[in-house]
């Protein structure tokens, strides 16, 4: 597995309106929309910032979706803590107890998205056990890995559904605390957006996600690999 370090020690996400949005096609999206005829009202787990057109697009086929923003969650400073080597990682206990509490096999679906690639390697973990335990059997999760083609500086992308097996992408950049200049303005610095973690293998793939029944890979043109894994 190829490690990249770095963080982007922002607080908040934001995705301008002045943000280039770029689409592309989703064969793991394509696959889940069979699921979006079902006549029995699905529960889908949205793993990004708030999307209005994710929320849209399930509650007119009478669905409900949960949206959870993991990624600003890890960069909480309480969660930094020291290994019993002394390296510096975040408390994955505390990380769970504050996030993803829902009951035991809730979701129909979990879109995960890129998530792994760029959440904290402490975490990576404890999050895909924990949405393990929160899929109902026969649940589905979709996530979205880079290649080894990738580099430290891919850019992070928040996920919009805009039809069957289509996604528009909008570059995640982060927003700091706002601070007051001398002359009283509200100044926010505004900086890149959460930085690669590491690059995955279809090997560490398979292992990540070794409890759950089967998982389904999709290669795209834009040097990324679908998972779509079922519980």
């Amino acid at each position: 597995m190829k490690l990249f370090r770095g963080s982007s020690g922002g607080t908040q996400t934001e995705t301008p309106q002045s943000a280039q949005k770029l689409t592309r096609r989703s064969s793991g999206l394509g696959e889940l929309s069979r699921l979006w005829d079902s006549e029995t009202p699905l529960c889908v787990l949205d793993l990004g910032s708030t999307s209005p057109a994710n929320i849209r697009f399930f509650t007119e086929r009478s669905h409900r979706i949960y949206s959870e923003d993991l990624l600003v969650a890890s960069t909480d400073p309480a969660l930094v803590s020291k290994d019993e080597e002394g390296k510096v990682v975040l408390d994955s206990r505390k990380f769970l107890a504050d996030n993803l509490q829902y009951p035991a096999a809730h979701f129909d679906v979990v879109l995960c998205w890129n998530l792994p690639d760029y959440l904290d390697e402490s975490l990576v973990r404890p999050v895909m056990g924990r949405l393990w335990s929160v899929l109902k059997p026969q649940g589905m999760l979709l996530a979205f890995f880079h290649t080894k083609d990738a580099g430290p500086d891919s850019p992070c992308f928040r996920f919009h559904i805009v039809g069957k097996d289509m996604l528009e992408m909008q570059r995640i950049v982060m927003k700091r605390e706002a601070r007051r200049g001398p002359t009283g303005a509200v100044h926010t610095a505004i900086t890149e957006g959460f930085r690669l973690q590491r690059v995955f293998n279809n090997r560490h793939i398979e292992t990540l996600f070794r409890d759950f029944a089967s998982i389904k890979f999709f290669l795209a043109r834009d040097n990324v690999r679908e998972v779509l894994v079922v519980r």
